[in-house]
């Protein structure tokens, strides 16, 4: 919104000096940060006071750990909701709003969003860890992403070409098939960040350096200069993503000062679910989508976890890892949550080292 007013043809340009500093994306990117973390940091306290007050707080599944019945009842969940926010607010006054993603990027952020509070709401309505059942989750998240992909792919935005890392020039022409292809990638890694939100700041770690990644990606993508230089598509526009990729990591510094161990909130299904179907937007939208299983790699391991614990125990009746997703498995083998938390930290930021070379290394 505020570039729209202090750029020409905006009615306040040229009035104040200094305006021309809202014509750069690194400059409203940061305010960006700092907003979305303001925001989402003063809305948790009394958003907070108000669950306990409410007695609405995560169910811990009776199965799970020994520590999380002991340490982790009573602490509310739902704080999603103070995290959406914080991006929605920053992205609307700091990003151009005449570009496509921008909106899509916010469709696909409250729609996920949307799903995950219904989840959160009947599992604390019914006292039970079930919540909505898994199909109507994956419906809902194919209604999102076909509309959203659909309208990108009807519009030239994305597709029809996956690019492969590391190679230069080499990628699949998909065809209309991208779309159902787009698709896959939102449903999988909004249910895999789902997967991952486990512990204290397990998961808002690696969301932040995806974010962060992603909004390098999506500045080089929509720059030509860049994106000539590095041999990467270039797709006019994009680079406003990000303003909204890294609003995403200023909202989630926010969650963290109240989600770091102990945990004062979670973040729900209706923090895990958007924060995983934007990751998905931002891969898709800046022709970047097999990156994010080597960026999102914590979030690829936990829900392989998932699959080969399932199909390992239904084929053999034996379990590979005495419990899934797989930081319980560590938690079952003696390691301390914090040194978990942080251990899977350190393997995310290595991977969006190891992501971002891959513009370079074509």
């Amino acid at each position: 919104m505020l570039y729209h007013l202090f750029v020409d043809p905006g009615p306040l340009a040229g009035m104040l000096p200094g305006t021309g500093v809202f014509r750069y994306i690194t400059f409203r990117t940061a305010w960006a940060v700092i907003t979305a973390l303001l925001v989402s940091y003063f809305l948790f306290p009394p958003f907070i006071q108000w669950m306990k007050q409410q007695r609405v707080n995560q169910i811990i599944r009776s199965d799970g750990p020994e520590s999380h019945l002991l340490n982790k009842v009573g602490t509310p969940t739902m704080g999603g909701v103070c995290i959406l926010p914080g991006v929605a607010v920053a992205t609307l006054l700091w990003a151009r709003l005449d570009i496509p993603e921008v909106w899509m990027a916010l469709a696909v952020m409250l729609g996920c969003g949307a799903i995950g509070l219904l989840d959160d709401w009947k599992k604390v309505m019914h006292r039970s860890s079930d919540g909505l059942h898994g199909r109507y989750k994956i419906l809902a998240q194919l209604a999102i992403g076909g509309a959203v992909f659909g309208y990108l792919y009807a519009t030239g935005r994305i597709g029809p070409a996956v690019n492969v890392p590391f190679l230069k020039d080499v990628s699949f022409d998909l065809g209309w098939t991208y779309v159902l292809f787009a698709i896959f990638v939102l449903v999988a890694e909004s249910n895999a960040v789902n997967l991952t939100d486990g512990l204290d700041g397990l998961a808002i770690g690696p969301v932040m350096t995806c974010s962060a990644t992603y909004g390098v990606v999506a500045y080089v993508t929509g720059h030509q200069e860049f994106s000539r230089y590095l041999g990467i598509p270039y797709v006019a526009g994009v680079g406003e993503l990000t303003v909204f990729a890294l609003a995403l990591v200023g909202a989630g510094l926010g969650f963290l000062w109240y989600n770091a161990f102990p945990a004062s909130v979670f973040m729900g299904d209706v923090g895990s679910l958007s924060l995983g179907g934007t990751l998905a937007l931002l891969a898709v939208s800046t022709r970047h989508e097999l990156l994010l299983v080597l960026v999102g790699g914590i979030f690829v391991m936990e829900a392989m976890s998932v699959v080969l614990q399932v199909g390992s125990f239904k084929l053999t009746g034996k379990r590979i890892f005495a419990m899934a997703p797989i930081h319980h498995h560590f938690e079952k083998k003696g390691w301390s949550e914090p040194k978990i938390i942080v251990r899977f930290w350190i393997i995310s930021v290595l991977l969006a080292m190891v992501g971002l070379s891959t513009l370079k290394l074509r």
